[in-house]
């Protein structure tokens, strides 16, 4: 069942970097030195499930380093190698570990789900779902907090889940591919869930790795066909970044389980946070949408 993913994951890879190399060649575009060490960065720290879309696009709005149009498209190509090499790394290491239906159920149907999502999205509000996200993870975050604390029973060392509960989570990663449309990345809400359930956040890696790696392959390639990205930052973000995933992945597989669950609960508060800003933020923008509108009349 491993190599059932591992295979596609690894024309995947080859797919996509030679689409890469073949557009950098064709614009002449070489890497970014300040995109090398932003890619650095944020891929270590995405390896550690903290996620790399947030802070990304933080540094773009505080450099004005690419046009806000061109800011989601930069990010998936930019990043999407370093996530496939997360996959494989955390398949290989840990992957063998996991209960290969839970596996093999949720990396489809995260992939499903962000496939599909945008025209399930399309009339929604954009603020309101990043708000229930927000609340959502919070809540969590506190009831994981308890739980390490031995103030309420729960888990954290299974490999697997009963039938029920793996439903459950092959349900909720496709509502994880569908939010990836919004902006909002499946790292913290797939280590927060799993955590809940009682697995040991370790083997969570390669479940939300590998999805999103396929989901971030297909997206990245239609946007480096289409053009609409800065190629320099993106190349420089996976030249960066590759390095940065290959030694943060060991420490995840050699950190204290007492200690990932306390990250766990930090990345969690963090995603919440980032989700809230972003909320408040286009709230805002929604209602001043009608204000300029009878201006401009």
């Amino acid at each position: 069942m491993l190599i059932a993913l591992l295979v596609p994951l690894s024309l995947a890879i080859l797919a996509f970097t030679a689409i890469l190399l073949r557009a950098a060649r064709a614009r002449h575009a070489t890497p970014s030195l300040e995109g090398v060490v932003l890619g650095a960065i944020t891929n270590f720290f995405d390896t550690l499930g903290i996620g790399s879309f947030a802070p990304t696009t933080a540094w773009f709005k505080f450099r004005s380093l690419v046009p806000d149009r061109l800011i989601p498209p930069t990010m998936l190509v930019g990043h999407g190698l370093p996530t496939m090499a997360q996959s494989v790394i955390f398949l290989v290491l840990l992957g063998v570990m996991v209960d290969p239906v839970l596996l093999v159920g949720c990396t489809v149907s995260v992939l499903m789900g962000g496939l599909l999502g945008a025209p399930l999205v399309a009339r929604a509000r954009v603020w309101v779902v990043q708000l229930v996200v927000a609340i959502a993870l919070l809540v969590g975050a506190t009831v994981y907090a308890l739980t390490n604390l031995h103030m309420m029973p729960g888990g954290g060392t299974a490999a697997s889940l009963p039938m029920t509960l793996t439903i459950v989570a092959i349900v909720a990663n496709f509502l994880f591919g569908v939010l990836l449309n919004f902006g909002v990345g499946n790292y913290a809400p797939t280590l927060m869930m799993f955590s809940l359930m009682g697995m040991d956040p370790r083997l969570v890696f390669p479940i939300m790795a590998t999805g999103a790696s396929l989901t971030v392959a297909g997206a990245g390639t239609r946007h480096i066909g289409i053009g609409q990205i800065d190629l320099k930052i993106a190349l420089g973000i996976t030249l960066g970044g590759i390095p940065a995933v290959l030694v943060a992945a060991f420490i995840v597989k050699s950190m204290p389980l007492e200690t990932l669950r306390w990250l766990v609960f930090v990345v969690v508060l963090y995603a919440a946070a980032v989700m809230f800003r972003a909320a408040m933020l286009g709230r805002r923008e929604h209602a001043a949408e009608p204000v300029t509108a009878a201006v401009a009349d």
